[in-house]
C-alpha cells in the first residue's frame, strides 16, 4: 500500500485518483450542490413568491439542521451498513431531495426535504474523506484530503453557472435540473468507491482533540453568513441581481476549490494545525471585507471566504489524521461544526427578519465568530 500512490515517474497514479475522484464527485453533490447551491437560489425563490426572505433563512437553517442529524448519525450507520453503502444511498437522497424541492408547496413542503438534503451532505462529507485517505498512501493523505472537499468548491461553482441558465424556466426547473446534475455525479461515484472503513481500533484521546473540534466549530458558525447570505446580500443588498449574485457565487467556488486542493498541500508540507491558523486569517479578512459591503470588497471577499471557510475542511481533515483521531475524530469535528452552523443559522434568520433583513449584522456576527476560531486554534 506504501506505495500503491506512485507512479514509476514519482507522480501520483491511478490508486490515488479513482477513489479520491469519488469522494470529490460526492461532496460535490452531497454539500457544493446540495447545500450550496440554495445561496443563488435564494434570492430567487424569494422573488418568484416561493418564500420571504426570512423564509429562505429558514430553509438555509434546515439543510443545516439536517447536517446536525447527520453528521451525529454517519458512525453508527456506516458500523451497520458499511461505508461504501452508505456513501451510494446517500447520493441517491440527494436527487430525491431536489426532485422534491421542484414541486412549489411554499415553505413547509420545501422545510423538510431541506432537511434531508443536508442530512445526505453530512453522511457523504463525514465518510468520504475517511474512506479514501485509508485508501491511498500515507505520503498523499493530505492531497486526499484536498482533492476530496475539492469537491465541494467544485459544486459551488457548478451551482453558480447553472443555477442562472436554469432559472430562465423559474425555480421548479432549476431544482430539478439540479437533480439531474447530482443524478450524473451518483452515477460516476458509485462504482468507484473505495471500499468500507476498517473499524477504528481503541484508543486514548487524540493529541489536541478539543482544540481542534472547538476551533472546527467555531470556523463553521462563522461562514454561516457567507454561506446563507452572501448572494443575497449582492442580488437584492445591493440591488445588482441575481446574476451578479450568481456571479460572485461562482468566484466563492473558485476560491474553495484552490483553497482545498492548497490546503491539503499544505498540511503535509508545513502542518495542518499550523495552516489551519493560516487559513482562519484568510476567513477574517474575507468576513471584514463582507461588513464593509461594498460591491468590490465582495468580489475579494467571496474568493478569499471561500478559499478559507471551505479550504479549512480539507486542513482539519488532514490535521484530524495528524493527531492520531482519524475517522473517528473527524466524525466528532463535523458533528461539532454542523451544530455550531445549524445553531448560528436559526439565531442568523431570526437576526436578519428582525433588523428588516439588514445583511451588515448577520456578517458582523461571522466576523466575530471567525475571530473567536483563530483565538482557539492560536493556543
Amino acid at each position: 500500500m506504501a506505495g500503491a500512490g506512485r507512479s514509476r515517474g514519482g507522480g501520483v497514479s491511478a490508486p490515488l485518483w479513482r477513489p479520491a475522484l469519488a469522494g470529490a464527485a460526492a461532496t460535490c453533490a452531497g454539500v457544493g450542490l446540495a447545500r450550496f447551491a440554495f445561496v443563488p437560489l435564494f434570492p430567487a425563490l424569494v422573488g418568484a413568491g416561493w418564500v420571504d426572505g426570512a423564509g429562505a433563512g429558514v430553509l438555509g437553517a434546515a439543510a443545516l439542521a439536517g447536517y446536525l442529524v447527520g453528521a451525529l448519525a454517519a458512525p453508527a450507520l456506516a458500523t451497520r451498513f458499511g461505508s461504501r453503502r452508505l456513501l451510494v444511498a446517500a447520493m441517491g437522497l440527494v436527487v430525491l431531495s431536489f426532485a422534491l424541492c421542484a414541486i412549489p408547496g411554499g415553505l413547509w413542503w420545501l422545510l423538510p426535504w431541506r432537511l434531508l438534503a443536508g442530512l445526505a451532505g453530512a453522511l457523504l462529507m463525514a465518510l468520504a474523506g475517511p474512506s479514501v485517505q485509508q485508501a491511498v498512501a500515507p505520503e498523499h493523505r493530505g492531497a486526499a484530503s484536498g482533492i476530496v472537499v475539492a469537491g465541494v468548491g467544485g459544486g459551488i461553482a457548478l451551482g453558480a453557472v447553472a443555477v442562472p441558465l436554469l432559472l430562465a424556466g423559474g425555480p421548479g426547473l432549476a431544482w430539478a435540473g439540479l437533480a439531474g446534475l447530482s443524478l450524473i455525479l451518483w452515477g460516476f461515484a458509485a462504482p468507484r468507491f473505495p471500499p468500507a472503513l476498517l473499524p477504528a481500533a481503541p484508543r486514548g484521546a487524540a493529541v489536541g482533540e478539543a482544540r481542534l473540534v472547538l476551533a472546527y466549530a467555531l470556523s463553521g458558525a462563522g461562514m454561516v453568513a457567507p454561506m446563507v447570505y452572501l448572494s443575497d446580500l449582492v442580488a437584492r443588498g445591493l440591488g445588482l441581481g441575481v446574476t451578479a449574485g450568481s456571479l460572485v457565487w461562482l468566484v466563492f467556488g473558485v476560491g474553495a476549490v484552490a483553497g482545498t486542493l492548497l490546503g491539503g498541500r499544505a498540511a503535509d508540507r508545513f502542518g495542518a494545525a499550523r495552516a489551519f491558523r493560516w487559513w482562519l486569517v484568510a476567513q477574517c479578512t474575507a468576513l471584514a471585507l463582507c461588513v464593509v459591503g461594498w460591491a468590490p470588497a465582495l468580489v475579494a471577499a467571496a474568493a478569499l471566504g471561500g478559499f478559507a471557510g471551505v479550504g479549512a475542511s480539507a486542513v482539519t481533515l488532514a490535521w484530524a489524521r495528524a493527531a492520531g483521531g482519524g475517522a473517528a475524530l473527524w466524525a466528532r469535528a463535523t458533528a461539532a461544526y454542523a451544530a455550531a452552523q445549524a445553531a448560528v443559522a436559526f439565531a442568523l434568520a431570526a437576526l436578519f427578519g428582525a433588523t428588516g433583513e439588514s445583511h451588515a449584522p448577520v456578517f458582523a456576527a461571522g466576523l466575530v465568530l471567525s475571530a473567536a476560531a483563530l483565538l482557539v486554534a492560536r493556543r
